[in-house]
């Protein structure tokens, strides 16, 4: 049997979107946010996927009238085509207003394997 071409990085981002709408129809507002940290995590070094990644959590964060994450994540908006032009990202972040903006944080392991695969094969 041959090997299925492994899911893209734009399916696996789409994965985790869904993912996060269902909980948080589902009234499940910690999983939602599992959900689109991993997305961050996914899309951090593509500037369009990074910047709709901390929309979503913005607009998670206005849902949840949570201003400290608001703020957060405005401040988050506005930081990362910077970090994502001059190359300097906090790898593995999860992109919330409860950690360190400049902090790198390990890969969860499923998508630490997933990246090292994407730095060698995805182009964009």
């Amino acid at each position: 049997m041959a090997d299925l071409a492994p899911d893209s990085l734009a399916d696996l981002l789409a994965r985790e979107y869904r993912a996060a709408q269902k909980a948080v129809e589902a009234d499940q507002i910690d999983l939602a946010w599992h959900h689109l940290e991993r997305a961050h995590i996914l899309a951090q070094t593509r500037l369009w996927a990074h910047c709709l990644s901390h929309w979503k959590m913005l607009s998670l964060a206005v849902g949840q009238r949570d201003l400290r994450e608001v703020a957060g994540q405005v401040f988050r908006l506005i930081l990362a085509p910077i970090g994502n032009v001059t190359g300097r990202l906090p790898l593995g972040n999860t992109g919330r207003a409860n950690v360190s903006a400049f902090a790198e944080m390990p890969y969860p392991d499923d998508l630490a394997e997933r990246l090292s695969r994407s730095a060698e094969t995805d182009v964009g």
